[in-house]
């Protein structure tokens, strides 16, 4: 999340005119994050997040907003949208579309332990299991569409070896026909600060803004490289053991995904890097933001190359 677009006191008043949320208390600017301008935003009748949308094609919305209203109304623990008098969750701030949705208590875990992956693996699945339901579809505009085309466009910038990896992987990949996985409604971004754990240590899901259809094994390889990794790059085998058996234990793994396993884990990391690239070299002026670290989603590409295997058998 971060502040591209200001949103003043006044301003905030007059689009909570538009809602049954009470008065404005306070508005603060949330700096975590790259894609949406974001507030925190408490009512006299609760906190809520502000969302002002700066990228996503307004056409697309309406897939994001709908689908954390039907998870919520579904169990699923993540922000609730909440709607506007006249009905509809989407109006506008300065120009942009904007959404108003509940804040879920609590905050990251930055060192989660295998406990907490477990758990983590379970809200996926339950995720997963819940969109299943969803009746909107919306492609993955990070697909191997763009990888590829974002590629020739940043290779340019980039030192010979790290431009061959790039391309060497976008090979490797297109080696590999993932329509034959099971699909579904991913998240596509379950890093670790977009899960919130509040003072009884459950957890709650945030920024759906990366939601998409795709392969659902995908949006777990996508959760394992950032909950079962170490700063040095190196996979946790505990913590990734831990994820894969809370996620299993729900929506049980086919012998497919357990097999292509490695090319998820290595497209997720190449997503990443490339996502972090884009960042870094065709950054968006912000009012406040915090960039990513592209090198470190490099270094696991490449511990993955050489190390990532199938999963075994559920129990093992």
């Amino acid at each position: 999340m971060s502040v591209f677009t200001p949103v003043s006191d006044d301003e905030a008043r007059a689009l909570l005119r538009r809602y049954a949320l009470g008065e404005l208390e306070s508005l603060e600017g949330i700096a975590q994050g790259i894609e949406n301008t974001n507030y925190f935003l408490d009512t006299t009748t609760g906190r809520y997040v502000l969302t002002l949308f700066e990228k996503i094609a307004r056409e697309d919305l309406p897939f994001y907003v709908g689908l954390m209203h039907h998870l919520a109304g579904r169990g699923v623990r993540c922000p609730a949208p909440m709607p506007l008098d006249g009905g509809g969750f989407l109006s506008e701030v300065n120009g942009k579309p904007a959404v108003i949705v509940t804040r879920l208590p609590g905050g990251p875990q930055l060192a989660p332990s295998p406990a907490q992956c477990r758990e983590v693996g379970r809200l996926l699945a339950g995720i997963h299991e819940a969109g299943l339901e969803y009746d909107a579809g919306l492609s993955n505009w990070r697909g191997a569409a763009w990888r590829e085309a974002f590629a020739q466009k940043v290779l340019p910038r980039l030192p010979p070896a790290e431009a061959a990896l790039v391309e060497s992987e976008n090979r490797y990949q297109s080696l590999h026909d993932d329509t034959v996985l099971p699909q579904g409604v991913i998240h596509g971004d379950l890093f670790r600060d977009n899960v919130l754990w509040d003072e009884s240590g459950e957890g709650g899901v945030i920024d759906f803004y990366f939601a998409c259809d795709d392969a659902l094994v995908y949006d777990l390889a996508i959760t394992a490289n950032d909950w079962c990794v170490d700063a040095d790059a190196t996979v946790d085998a505990e913590r990734a053991a831990a994820l894969v058996a809370g996620y299993d234990a729900h929506r049980p793994l086919t012998e497919l995904e357990r097999e292509l396993w490695p090319v998820m884990l290595r497209r997720a990391a190449l997503r990443t890097w490339l996502g972090r690239l884009e960042y870094n070299h065709f950054p968006q002026a912000s009012e406040m933001t915090i960039p990513k670290d592209h090198d470190f989603s490099r270094r696991l590409l490449e511990r993955h190359i050489v190390h990532a295997r199938p999963l075994g058998p559920a129990g093992s």
